[in-house]
Parts: structure tokens; sequence; C-alpha cells
């Protein structure tokens, strides 16, 4: 049997015939650098984390009512995007830390806060310290209306110039950049949020310039170009999308949906089969424009008409 020695034991002998170390010192120090290299929490390991993606949706709630914010930790593969469970997210507000959720199997995690005051509240999500997945923080907004007040849909393809012509995808910064807004929109759009109507906005999940871009990216490009705050809806234009969501609204108290303006006759369409008023702007064809829609040549030319 191997003898064991006082600076080690036998594994000492080893290390130092391997390495040719004569001195006790030398074999410390290759000793300490294998050992840095085996930690958990060393950098190597650090950079094996999981790159997530925090997603979380706008939610609507009237004063002292508990609203129900939902988010999303994923994983972006050549699939798509898949849930990561079991991560810990927190909900801030005012830079604070309000409320706390685990990420279930699909990657989802739901908060409640009851806000006290009316007005648009924004706030974050965060992951909190993981040692197996990172992700930046997402911004969302509480909408704490009240039921009265009236409330105003904005396709988002109303609010740039020239649809057709811009990049669906990817969207990112270089892409946000070529967006356009239409104008007058933000300033007439301004004046009517200003004095009377809380603004809904509608990206299109099937068509246009935001289809594929996540909640935070529009509104991102929305206070890029000064456009009035609002809750941010991703739906499909359809009646079975966008119509489907309207009538939830409605079912839950949110009966002051009294118009909207939009580009497309999807739109417009959607809008009229519940009763609303929709101004189509600019002025598509006559033929184009559905039953008791209205039509607008310009943003100026809107107020007219609702």
């Amino acid at each position: 049997m191997m003898p064991r020695s006082i600076s080690g034991g036998w594994r000492s002998i080893g290390i130092r015939r391997r390495y040719g170390l004569r001195s006790s010192t030398g074999y410390r120090v290759v000793l300490l650098l294998l050992t840095l290299w085996a930690l958990p929490g060393t950098t190597a390991a650090a950079a094996s984390k999981v790159a997530g993606i925090l997603l979380v949706r706008d939610a609507l709630t009237i004063p002292n009512r508990p609203a129900r914010i939902e988010a999303r930790l994923v994983q972006q593969n050549l699939v798509g995007e898949i849930g990561l469970g079991g991560e810990s997210l927190q909900l801030e507000i005012a830079g604070k830390a309000v409320a706390s959720a685990m990420t279930g199997g699909d990657g989802r995690a739901y908060f409640e806060y009851t806000p006290k005051m009316r007005g648009n509240v924004t706030f974050a999500v965060t992951l909190a310290n993981s040692p197996r997945v990172e992700a930046s923080r997402a911004p969302g907004l509480l909408a704490v209306w009240e039921h009265r007040r009236p409330i105003l849909l904005v396709e988002s393809l109303a609010l740039v110039e020239q649809p057709s012509e811009l990049p669906a995808l990817p969207f990112g910064k270089s892409a946000a950049a070529e967006i356009k807004p239409s104008p007058d929109a933000a300033e007439e759009l301004g004046r009517m949020a200003q004095f009377y109507y809380n603004v809904m906005y509608v990206a299109a999940q099937n068509e246009g310039p935001f289809s594929a871009a996540k909640v935070g990216q529009f509104r991102q490009w929305l206070g890029d170009n000064g456009f009035p705050t609002g809750l941010v809806l991703h739906a499909t234009i359809t009646s079975e999308g966008l119509g489907a969501t309207l009538d939830e609204l409605k079912n839950e108290g949110w009966i002051a949906m009294k118009a909207g303006i939009g580009r497309s006759t999807a739109f417009a369409a959607t809008l009229v089969e519940r009763r609303m008023e929709a101004v189509l702007v600019p002025e598509p064809s006559k033929g184009e424009v559905p039953r008791k829609a209205k039509t607008a040549k310009d943003w100026k030319d809107v107020r007219k008409k609702l």
C-alpha cells in the first residue's frame, strides 16, 4: 500500500509527480486552481445559464379591485417558445417588490395586486436570483380605469404610414426605426385621450408591422413617437379573435367601449358587428368600407367623425 504523507497523502504525491512539482508551495498553487475550477459558482458555470425571455400582458381593473397580472418565462429555440418552470418571479411597482410567484411547467406565473387610485400604473416583472436562468426585466401596464369613462380602440395599422411597405419580421431596434407614425396621429390621439377617452391599442397578430412585436416593444415605439399611454392588446383582427376579446371585456363590466379607429376593413367590421362606431383612416375605396362604418381623410378629420 502506498504510504500517506503529512502534506496530503498519496494524492499529493500523485499530483506532484504528474505536474513535476518539487516544492509544497507549487503543489498548493495547483491544488487551489483545480479546486476553483471545480466550484459551481465560477464564471464558467455562470456562463452556462439558459437565456430566458420574460413576457408580460397588460392588465385592466378598477380602483380597489384585485388585478391579475400574467407573466411568462420562456426559452426561444428553433421550434418556438418553451416555458421554463420552477423559477421565482417578482412583481415590482415604483421600484419596490409587491408580490412574488413561481412559474409553472408552461413558464406562466400570476400575480395579484390591488390598486387604490385611478390611473395608468407601470410595473415590471423580474427574475429573482436564479442559478440556471437569466432574463431581462419585462415592463407592463396596469390600467386602473373607471367603467363609465369611454374606451377608444385604436388599431396599430392606423398609426403608421404605408403599412404594406413596412417590415413585419424581425421586429427589433432597426425595424422599429423604419416604422414612421402617420402624420398628426399622436397629436390628435393625445387630445382625445386627455379630455375624453381611455385608449386601448390593438396590435394585429396576423398582419402589419407589429405582428411580431412583443407588448413591450410596441409600447416602446408608441412612447418614442409621442402617443398617449394606453393598454395594449395583441389579437387577430377577426370576430373570433378581437371580437371575442371585446365580448369578454363587456361581460366584465367594460360596456363603455363605444368607438374605434382603424385602417383595415376587418377591424371596422368587427366593431360594427358589436354596434360600435368605427372610423377608418385614411379613407379607403368606397367599395371596401363596411356598412355603417365611417371614414376620415386624415387624422385631423377623425375627431369630427366620433
